[in-house]
């Protein structure tokens, strides 16, 4: 069996959302909270003492289907407003930049397989597929969450 060429399974994503780079990458980077937007990880936290910085480790659960597994994960870029990126079990790379737009941020979250692995199993268009509508889910969810936040504040200070 020869192994694929993984260059042809990424893609990137993009969604403005209702807040500044600063705020939307803290949100990101604090990797605890993914769960809130994304249909496919769970219980996500940095190893004990690290944080958004390269070099920090994190852990956390993923599911497809009704397949569940842990990762860890490796921080490879962390500038604060600007990329935050980390490596997954040396396998898959994501990448999230932030570009100021107006008042709010264009959110970019790109994918990409570093190396095939059999835990990938063999539909590799599938699984890329797959992560993309994952992603899709998640950067409309954490608009929709930063919008309602947003909201709740103003309405909050007219109270």
């Amino acid at each position: 069996m020869t192994t694929p060429d993984v260059t042809a399974f990424a893609f990137t994503r993009r969604a403005w959302v209702d807040a500044p780079p600063a705020t939307v990458y803290d949100l990101v980077s604090d990797v605890s909270t993914i769960e809130r937007w994304s249909p496919s990880a769970s219980a996500v936290a940095y190893d004990p003492g690290d944080g958004p910085r390269v070099g920090a480790r994190f852990g956390g659960r993923n599911r497809r289907g009704d397949k569940e597994w842990t990762t860890r994960s490796l921080v490879v870029a962390a500038e604060p407003g600007a990329v935050f990126a980390f490596v997954v079990d040396d396998i898959v790379s994501w990448r999230w930049t932030f570009q100021a737009d107006g008042d709010g941020t264009v959110v970019t979250q790109a994918w990409s397989l570093l190396r095939h692995d059999p835990v990938l199993g063999e539909d590799l268009a599938g699984l890329r597929d797959h992560m993309a509508d994952s992603v899709e889910t998640t950067l409309v969810a954490l608009a929709r969450w930063i919008a309602a936040e947003k909201h709740a504040r103003v309405e909050a200070a007219r109270s």
